[in-house]
Formats: C-alpha cells, structure tokens, sequence
C-alpha cells in the first residue's frame, strides 16, 4: 500500500496540501485487508474474515478476505469505485500511518506516504498553517491513527486468547478456474467444536472478556465467501453490478465456480 513513507513536519510539508480521496485504485491489489476485532460486526455483514499467521510476531491477524487470489481486490471496480458500504479502516487511514520512532518503541510518529498522488501544493487542505502550526486536518489524522493503534492491541489480546486456548484451526478453500480446481491455504477459523466444548468458567471468562460478538461475528462472515465467488464470476464474464469492465481486470472469461471452504480440526 505504502510506497514512499516520511514523517509528516512542518519543514518538509509547510506547503503541502491533501485532497480528498476519489479513488480506491491504490487498493485494487490487495486481496486481504487487516481489521481491528471492533470492525467485526460491520465488515461480517460483506467479507469474509479469517486469520493469518503473523509470524513476525508469532501470533494470528484477522483480515477482511477482499479476493480469492493474491492481487485481486473484488471491491474496487475500473474507476477505483469501492463495491460496498463499509470499508476497513486500515484502507480508510491511506495515506497516513504511524511509525515508530526507533528510539522508543512506545513512542510513534505520523507519517504520510509522498507518493500517493493526493499530495498539491495548489489544491485540498493544508496540513500546516502559515507559522508552522498543525491544521485540523493533521489533529484528526492524529486522533484517528492513535485509536486505531489502540485497538490493535486489543485485537492482538483477542488473538492471543484465541491461540493460547487452541481455538484457531486450518481452512482451506477450494476455488474452480476454467477447468481447474485451486487450493487456498494458509487461512484460520475459529473451531466450532471446541468453542462449544469449553468449560463453563472458560465460556465465562470468554463472556467477560466481550470476545463472544466478535466471535459470532466472525463465524457468520465465512458465508461471505459465497458473495466472492459469485463477484468473482462476475468479473469473469465482464460485468460488475451490470458494468462493464475494461480488458485489464476482466479474466478472459473464464467463469470460476462457487468456493468451497472444507475445515480441518
């Protein structure tokens, strides 16, 4: 997504001007976008969520499934339109992200990707004011970047409530092209059967903790795979919601069947 982060100040931007994103073109490749367990309930309603291993980290990130396939965004139509009501706030942060500074690693800088072509020095809102001083736009940016870090690490304790209990199991999806079948592997749900086999105290616990929405939540959105596998036709045939698309996105008309999602306990 990123592709030229430097820290925003009032030096290097004094003149620096955002306009207001117009296109999700920039996220046309992106087959997974991450989500805070808080985007739950409202991205569960359009994508599939699933768990990645993270193993920098060694540990598990949710990601909203945006494609089926690596490159593939199936909400971004030709003219960078977005194909649903709501879109992670990971995409919606763009082209702002914290860094850390290196020195502290509690302490974070808000930095701005340079070549994200929303950057005029003739048009949008200004970041800095004449003497130097941060607009509201940068204030908001700040206020928007720093509760998304703090939810992440509350999704980073879902995550790991979810893994140190072994509640987190293998799925691998089956998807038709032409007359091939493809396997997609290296995705992770939450077992069912052991969900329902905790014990009471355990089930409490999870209760107390505020993680069962989040959990339902996400065992619903697996049914979203059924709405990939039918974008994905579509696109296949040409038409997104009736609209054509140019060569480039269509697939040559290759007519990929439904996904099938097989768990493995």
């Amino acid at each position: 997504m990123f592709q030229n982060i430097v820290p925003v100040n009032a030096q290097r931007h004094a003149a620096t001007r955002i306009k207001e994103m117009s296109s999700f073109l920039f996220a046309s490749h992106f087959h997974i976008a991450y989500v805070t367990v808080h985007e739950f309930a409202r991205a569960a309603a359009t994508y599939p969520i699933i768990f990645i291993e993270d193993r920098a980290h060694d540990t598990f990130r949710p990601v909203a499934l945006l494609g089926m396939t690596e490159g593939e965004n199936l909400f971004v139509d030709a003219e960078g339109k977005w194909l649903s009501s709501y879109i992670p706030a990971i995409i919606r942060r763009y082209p702002f992200v914290l860094s850390q500074t290196g020195t502290d690693p509690g302490q974070f800088v808000v930095c701005i990707d340079e070549d994200c072509g929303l950057l005029s020095e003739t048009e949008g809102s200004a970041l800095f004011t004449e003497t130097g001083q941060p607009t509201q736009v940068i204030e908001n940016v700040k206020r928007y970047l720093s509760e998304l870090q703090q939810l992440d690490l509350l999704t980073g304790q879902f995550t790991r409530f979810l893994t140190e209990h072994n509640m987190l199991t293998p799925m691998n999806m089956r998807v038709r092209e032409s007359d091939q079948i493809k396997n997609i592997s290296g995705c992770y749900v939450i077992n069912e059967e052991r969900l329902n086999n905790l014990s009471n105290d355990r089930f409490i616990d999870l209760r107390g903790k505020h993680y069962l929405p989040a959990i339902y939540a996400h065992l619903i959105s697996l049914a979203q795979i059924e709405r990939l596998a039918m974008l994905r036709d579509a696109r296949g045939k040409g038409t997104v919601k009736g609209e054509s698309l140019p060569p480039e996105l269509a697939t040559g008309g290759k007519t990929p069947g439904k996904a099938k999602k097989k768990d493995a306990s």
